[in-house]
């Protein structure tokens, strides 16, 4: 940083003595200072400007400049005044440009490194990215999938997220704030991670308020998948197209698969819907209905699997006793 500020008043010496050589004069080399000083504001400003935003107001600006140029041919018809069209022309190109560059900065969302009509993609980057919603940071089980490498991407976190996450933390709601602070938590275990990368999408996303909406238009914006337990968000990005990553998903496709006849004993603990039920659950959750075994409950039983249903929210295996 120090090194950089040396840079820039070295310019503005070089460019001040410059000014003054060219001239011989003192203000010479004043104006000359003055366009240096410019130069090194206008730089400073520019860093804080994103390459996509800069891409879409130099869009803007050759929009606005066609717009200007096809507008000035349409006054040359009507045998104007020379010195009428030319102030004419000329109030008319700041006005189309200013148009151009405003549309451009509010459509740069939509943009990924715009050049009229072509579109490129960083290719530096090989691994896919995954936008990752509220309710999989509060969840907790990324981290241990990223721990396990089966999963390899770049994981994006909107801010409009994070700041869902923080007023989560700053609930006066004693179980929104502790799932506030897991989720932050979860977030700097993940940033450690050597094996993924976790960027922080700083644009919000204009035109829609709810943070669903916001995450699905998003990831069409950038190409890119939800990772989410959220059942209706799941829903909603898949009907918008969208490529959806369910840990929920992938929790039940990896509990054990049971056929009929298949044998295995289960404690039960409560009762069923249905009459005479009884309800047990194996260590991954997945739910046993044991008929006719009421008069078994707390107790630990030998059971025959007779089919299998697999609903949105788990597997549940129905049983019968053994003898």
């Amino acid at each position: 940083m120090k090194s950089l500020w040396l840079l820039r008043i070295l310019f503005v010496f070089i460019f001040t003595l410059s000014g003054y050589s060219l001239t011989n004069n003192i203000l010479g080399g004043l104006f000359g200072f003055l366009i240096a000083i410019a130069v090194v504001v206008f730089e400073a400003f520019a860093r804080n400007i994103s390459l996509k935003g800069l891409s879409s107001t130099v869009f803007g600006i050759i929009l606005g400049l066609l717009l200007a140029k096809i507008f000035s041919e349409v006054l040359k018809q009507f045998n104007l005044p020379v010195e009428f069209m030319q102030i004419l022309s000329s109030f008319m190109t700041i006005i189309f440009i200013y148009l151009g560059v405003t549309l451009g900065i509010r459509g740069k969302s939509e943009f990924n490194l715009v050049i009229p009509y072509v579109k490129f993609k960083r290719q530096e980057l090989s691994e896919e990215s995954v936008i990752i919603d509220t309710s999989v940071i509060i969840d907790g089980r990324i981290l241990d999938i990223v721990k396990t490498g089966f999963l390899d991407a770049r994981f994006i976190i909107p801010m409009f997220v994070l700041n869902e996450l923080r007023a989560l933390a700053d609930s006066t709601d004693h179980l929104k704030r502790q799932k506030g602070k897991r989720g932050i938590e979860i977030l700097h275990l993940l940033k450690k991670e050597p094996n993924i990368e976790v960027v922080i999408h700083q644009e919000d996303v204009e035109g829609v308020n709810s943070v669903d909406e916001k995450i699905v238009k998003l990831a069409q914006n950038l190409e890119a998948k939800v990772l989410t337990t959220d059942y209706n968000l799941n829903r909603i990005a898949q009907l918008q197209g969208v490529k959806v990553l369910n840990i929920n998903d992938l929790a039940n496709a990896l509990k054990p698969v049971f056929i009929s006849g298949e044998r295995f004993s289960v404690k039960l603990i409560k009762e069923g819907k249905e009459q005479n039920q009884a309800v047990g659950y194996l260590e991954d959750g997945t739910m046993v209905v044991v008929e006719n075994a009421k008069w078994l409950i707390g107790k630990t039983v030998n059971v025959e699997v007779t089919s299998v249903l697999q609903s949105p929210s788990g597997r549940i295996v129905f049983t019968k006793i053994i003898n």
